[in-house]
């Protein structure tokens, strides 16, 4: 561990937890122990052993035209048919913008559509999924993120793993995120920014999880974000890169990528199918810095492989 400011502070370890966050007033950077690709490089899959190692090295591989441009259009049908329906929108798994009535997130989403369901089990993206971790998986979280035009929110800097891991109870960083775009992602319509590298420094954050935090965190999320010395540290050793390519394009990334993406104030929309997949041998336990886990529609208790 190597402490942020002064001398290295003392954390308060759970039994069995390698990446203590929220217990400490200071942040700390902790050195990743566990391999960002699982498998062998020469295993069978739709990843060459050049993406896997590039994936191994950044934290993050991109697909482009993932989906055909067909698919694009009856998957972005979809995303519009559940934004509009009452139905959905009165679920609490529906989240909407936190400064209008906008749609944010649909989570669970592939429980909710038979479309996204099927895709879920798609092989080009179960296939590489399997290939990165290595182990049968199953979906951790799915969501639709909707950022309109005009006012879609943005995300800020953050790791999914220390969130998954404090509130989820997420051992260890065996997940990996597929984000699938189905508009055109564009440097300035709020497209997702990732630091390459930055997967293998876990950052412990400060604070301590409140009383049902995600009420209020999946619309706008303070406690579990890293404080600006330690983003701009990883900023000047890792770099920044956008994740921008056309429609129909796919970015594979590691549960604990620092990343975050800016507000969108264009009239160019963006949306994506965000779907999470984890290891079954990293299924959840309790929480390692929250009072209860989260809802299993946010973060799934339910760890059968996907078939």
């Amino acid at each position: 561990m190597t402490a942020l400011v002064g001398n290295e502070p003392r954390l308060v370890r759970a039994a069995g937890d390698r990446y203590p966050t929220r217990v400490s007033n200071t942040p700390v950077f902790i050195d990743r122990a566990e391999p960002t690709v699982w498998s062998d490089r020469a295993s069978a899959g739709m990843f060459g052993a050049q993406e896997l190692e590039a994936h191994e090295r950044d934290g993050f591989v991109q697909v482009p035209g993932l989906l055909t441009a067909e698919e694009v259009a009856e998957y972005q049908a979809e995303l519009d048919r559940l934004a509009a329906d009452p139905q959905v929108r009165a679920d609490e798994r529906c989240i909407v913008e936190k400064s209008s009535d906008e749609v944010r997130s649909i989570f669970e989403v592939h429980r909710i559509s038979e479309a996204i369901g099927r895709l879920v089990r798609d092989e080009r993206v179960l296939s590489r999924a399997r290939q990165i971790l290595g182990s049968d998986v199953y979906v951790h979280q799915s969501r639709i993120n909707y950022k309109p035009g005009f006012g879609g929110g943005g995300f800020y800097w953050h790791s999914d793993f220390e969130t998954w891991h404090a509130e989820d109870g997420m051992p260890g960083p065996r997940a990996v995120s597929c984000s699938i775009s189905l508009t055109d992602n564009h440097p300035f319509n709020g497209c997702l920014m990732i630091m390459p590298g930055s997967h293998r420094t876990f950052v412990s954050c400060v604070g301590e999880t409140p009383e049902d935090y995600y009420r209020t965190s999946l619309k706008e999320q303070k406690i579990g974000t890293p404080d600006a010395r330690s983003i701009a540290k990883l900023a000047e050793r890792h770099g920044i890169t956008m994740m921008t390519g056309d429609a129909g394009g796919a970015t594979f990334f590691d549960s604990n990528c620092m990343h975050g993406s800016g507000d969108n104030i264009t009239p160019y929309p963006r949306s994506n199918i965000f779907l999470v997949f984890n290891g079954v041998e990293n299924a959840c336990v309790a929480p390692f810095s929250a009072p209860r886990p989260r809802p299993s529609y946010i973060a799934a208790r339910d760890h059968t492989p996907v078939r």
